[in-house]
């Protein structure tokens, strides 16, 4: 066989590569997307130019970059993979000593143009580098103690400098999913069984140590225990945010009251209505039905994800994609039940819903490295 015929039929062209995209999981992508534009655009009072239109072109330079991302052998991204640790590694060192603080938190890096949180580059700098390390090791060892202890220390460094900033929900997540990959590269259940039995621990002596000179987090923090504990305690103070979203989720009813008329968010009743809590505003004006649906699109994004981890024959590209799966499920999943009050407010966006830059970049990026191991799978 000569080169020229190695390249046609071995090698994917550009139009093969095209053409072998994942295009339903672009489609949920998008839809999803669209959700967030018509959300913004109704919380902003029908103008568009105040976060819709800001959100639409970060959406079309994000699928830019995860159309370039896919294009690219995922063998390149899975050699860069400790390359792209090291530098969110160093991204987090500058947030911590340099980094712009809003909100009561150190978390982000001015750029000018944008305001980046390498917190979020961390998430899928994480996984990439787990899903080589397990791609690297042989199977016979992956639950041994020694080789347990490497990813461990990949997870806590990162989520120790994100803990500092502070950021509850992002190390939340760092955890969640650099655990979720080592769970699907075959480390025994007993490691995650004493993990489980440890963060009991912990959770108690989190509690304990309230009021005491070894505190373990900030006053702030603890209020948004109690206000999960008992938003009713202190409606007009610590529960306002959850009360008032309650109010929003429940007034929704089956159908919403309708498009743009949501009493909560037009009346500005309802906090952070354009980020953390804009999922109140869907189920307000769209009811039971709307949130179910976009619970549907996610759900079907999961799936296909899924679908294409378990057609991969390749070991760091099914790690990859399910790493990157699990990051977007936690992302979703932790949102939605603070919202609802079934878990402490943290602070964590509703995935291509809720407005922000860097986020929506770092996520889309993330599905590009899912569509280029989609696209480069062994055939």
């Amino acid at each position: 066989m000569s080169f020229l015929e190695y390249r046609i039929k071995m090698v994917p062209t550009g139009l093969q590569k095209f053409l072998h995209l994942n295009w339903p999981l672009i489609l949920l992508l998008t839809a999803v997307a669209a959700v967030g534009w018509l959300m913004l655009y109704s919380v902003a009072g029908g103008n568009i130019d105040t976060w819709a239109k800001p959100q639409m072109q970060r959406f079309g330079a994000g699928l830019g970059v995860m159309l370039f991302i896919a294009f690219v052998p995922i063998w390149f991204w899975r050699n860069l993979s400790a390359l792209a640790y090291l530098v969110a590694i160093g991204l987090l060192l500058v947030v911590e000593f340099f980094g712009h603080t809003g909100m009561g938190a150190q978390r982000w890096i001015n750029l000018g143009f944008i305001m980046l949180q390498p917190s979020e580059l961390m998430k899928v700098a994480l996984i990439m580098l787990l899903a080589a390390y397990y791609d690297w090791l042989p199977g016979d060892r992956t639950s041994r103690p020694v080789w347990v202890l490497v990813p461990v220390i990949l997870i806590l460094l990162p989520t120790a400098l994100v803990l500092t900033q502070p950021d509850l929900g992002t190390a939340l997540l760092l955890m969640l999913g650099g655990g979720v990959v080592m769970f699907c590269a075959g480390v025994s259940w007993i490691y995650f069984a004493v993990v489980i039995g440890a963060g009991i621990g912990l959770v108690a002596t989190v509690m304990l140590s309230r009021g005491t000179t070894w505190q373990l987090l900030h006053d702030y923090q603890f209020k948004r225990i109690d206000t999960f504990l008992d938003p009713g305690s202190d409606p007009l103070g610590a529960g306002y945010h959850i009360s008032q979203a309650k109010i929003a989720l429940g007034s929704g009813g089956w159908g919403g009251k309708g498009f743009m008329q949501g009493t909560q968010s037009r009346l500005n009743f309802l906090p952070e209505k354009h980020t953390d809590f804009i999922f109140t505003t869907l189920a307000e004006e769209f009811g039971f039905i709307g949130a179910f649906s976009l619970l549907t699109l996610y759900a079907l994004i999961i799936g296909f994800c899924v679908i294409s981890a378990l057609q991969n024959k390749d070991r760091f590209s099914s790690l990859l994609i399910l790493g990157v799966a699990a990051n977007f499920f936690f992302y979703f999943a932790v949102n939605m039940s603070m919202v609802m009050g079934l878990a402490p407010v943290v602070g964590v966006p509703l995935p291509l819903v809720s407005y922000g830059g860097s986020a929506m970049l770092v996520l889309l990026a993330s599905f590009g490295l899912v569509q280029s191991a989609h696209v480069h799978r062994p055939r």
